[in-house]
């Protein structure tokens, strides 16, 4: 961590926007500490600015010179509409509105990338086997709203981060269990991405697929209703619904390793997965990771992580302003 004096670009204002929440924080000084963190719903405001000014009035804080927000959406240039809520703007026009001299706005999951190489072993939650390889890449990707891919590769001077939207991939179904699945789930969405399936919003359309198979009427159920019967036993439906939500993220975790050559780890982000626990750890995900056939050594080499750092796309974000002076 590094220390110093603040200068004319602090403070500094961190940003994490989801499709649900958007995650705010003041960085007052160089390095990685930051202060004031507050979580704020996005539906209770009509547009980024909206919600930035209502954190710094709740807090009484000082106006930021500099801003990077992670949001999760693609950024192709100066015009954002989120893919997963009602928010759009323009980089600049929000810029010159709150006062800022500069502001980065990037990909949720390249945010949450950068903060990989500082995170601690007590940010971090081993499934399974495998040793990282040291300047190897890493691979990241995590479900909430949506769902979020990432990762980091190596060159001399350290790691450059990915900006993509790999949660958009077409969805594969490892057996004829899972091509029952995607095939209910077509009907709906002639595209069925890994999004669709692994993510807030997939994890309804999972259980709805489900319960069609067995013929029985599916509950109105949110996704915490779902986990919790799974994790309870309390719902046959439920719990197959979340052991295949995990198998199916296995799959995805290990293609993104083989492309990306991950040796490095594959880490696992979002809002969903950090919150269940011991379940993860012994559901079959990490079975399905090393399921690859002749890759199957390659992948039970490469370890999984589980983040458990409370705010790493702020630490993130923070890192994507200090790599701007």
């Amino acid at each position: 961590m590094s220390t110093g004096q603040p200068d004319a670009t602090y403070p500094r204002l961190l940003g994490d926007i989801g499709g649900t929440n958007a995650r705010f924080a003041l960085q007052l000084v160089p390095g990685d500490t930051f202060e004031h963190v507050r979580t704020l719903p996005c539906a209770d405001y009509p547009s980024p600015y909206e919600a930035i000014e209502a954190y710094l009035a709740q807090n009484e804080l000082p106006r930021p010179r500099w801003a990077a927000f992670g949001i999760a959406n693609p950024i192709t240039g100066d015009f954002v509409k989120m893919t997963n809520h009602h928010w759009s703007f323009s980089i600049e026009a929000l810029r010159t509105r709150l006062g800022l001299e500069k502001l980065q706005v990037i990909n949720d999951f390249t945010a949450l990338a950068l903060s990989l190489p500082v995170l601690s072993k007590e940010d971090l939650v081993q499934v399974g086997g495998g040793l990282a390889v040291e300047r190897a890449p890493l691979a990241l990707l995590g479900a909430g709203t949506g769902l979020g891919v990432s990762g980091m590769i190596p060159y001399p001077g350290g790691y450059t981060p990915l900006e993509g939207e790999g949660g958009h991939v077409t969805m594969a179904a490892f057996n004829d269990r899972e091509a029952a699945i995607l095939s209910i789930i077509r009907r709906d969405f002639p595209h069925v991405s890994a999004e669709r399936v692994l993510s807030g919003v997939g994890l309804p359309t999972l259980y709805r697929a489900i319960a069609t198979l067995h013929d029985v009427v599916a509950e109105a159920l949110t996704p915490a209703q779902i986990t919790e019967k799974a994790i309870a036993g309390s719902c046959a439906i439920s719990g197959e619904t979340l052991a295949t939500f995990c198998a199916m993220l296995g799959t995805v975790a290990a293609d993104l390793a083989l492309t990306l050559g991950a040796r490095g780890g594959v880490y696992i982000g979002g809002g969903i997965v950090p919150k269940l626990g011991d379940y993860f750890t012994s559901s079959p995900f990490r079975t399905r990771f090393e399921q690859k056939g002749r890759f199957e050594a390659y992948l039970r080499g490469i370890p999984t992580y589980v983040i458990q750092a409370r705010y790493p796309a702020l630490s993130g974000a923070g890192r994507a302003l200090a790599a701007l002076g």
